[in-house]
Formats: C-alpha cells, sequence, structure tokens
C-alpha cells in the first residue's frame, strides 16, 4: 500500500457515520448487509446513509452487489487488512524487534473476538 492510498482509506474513516457503517458492516462480513438495515440499526437518513455509502465506495472500504432490487453494502476485508498491514510494517524496527501482524491480523483479530463470546 503506498501512503496516499492509506491517507485517503483514513480519510474515508475520519467521520463519525462513516466509522459506524463501516464497524457495521465488518461485523457482518462478508455478506454484508441492504441500506435500509444499515440506516436503521445506525439511525441515519437515508439521503445521509447515501452519501456516506457513496464515499467508502470511492475509497475502497466497501464494495455493493445488487441481488434482485436490494443492494447489498459489504466490507473489504483486505481493504483494511493492507491498512493495518502499512500501519504496522515497520513497528519495532528501531529496536531491532519484529512485533509488526502477519498479513491477514485483522481475520485473526475477528477469530479471537467471536471466540472469546459465550456460546
Amino acid at each position: 500500500m503506498q501512503t496516499k492510498q492509506a491517507i485517503t482509506l483514513l480519510s474515508a474513516l475520519a467521520q463519525e457515520s462513516r466509522l459506524a457503517i463501516y464497524r457495521l458492516l465488518v461485523e457482518h462480513a462478508p455478506d454484508g448487509l441492504v441500506a435500509s438495515a444499515i440506516a436503521e440499526r445506525l439511525g441515519v437518513a437515508n439521503t445521509t446513509l447515501s452519501f456516506h455509502l457513496k464515499e467508502l465506495v470511492h475509497a475502497g472500504l466497501i464494495s455493493s452487489r445488487q441481488e434482485g432490487r436490494f443492494i447489498y453494502y459489504a466490507a473489504s476485508m483486505a481493504a483494511m487488512d493492507d491498512l493495518i498491514g502499512y500501519l504496522t510494517e515497520n513497528c519495532c524496527c528501531a529496536t531491532g524487534k519484529t512485533c509488526a501482524p502477519a498479513k491477514g491480523a485483522a481475520q485473526v483479530a475477528g477469530t479471537r473476538k467471536r471466540a472469546a463470546k459465550p456460546a
């Protein structure tokens, strides 16, 4: 990932509603949610939601797919992994240690979170 792309992703997430939308879609990965479900769960007006979804799609953080008359939005887990990798690629390098998360760290974190929840 290049710095300019990381800035685009971080800029898209640097707004309360877009961050909430993205986090909700991460919870529902890989299938995603229809726009009406996102609006209902977050209490966001449809026109406002439309604007934020467009920004997240443009940044590459989410994708959309049409099924019948519904449009589903889903988080791009690859984009999240790439961003986390970019942010941590030089982690601890000044100390001579290697502690950067391996590729796919976001998926491992999600697995840990699910495993920690009571059944």
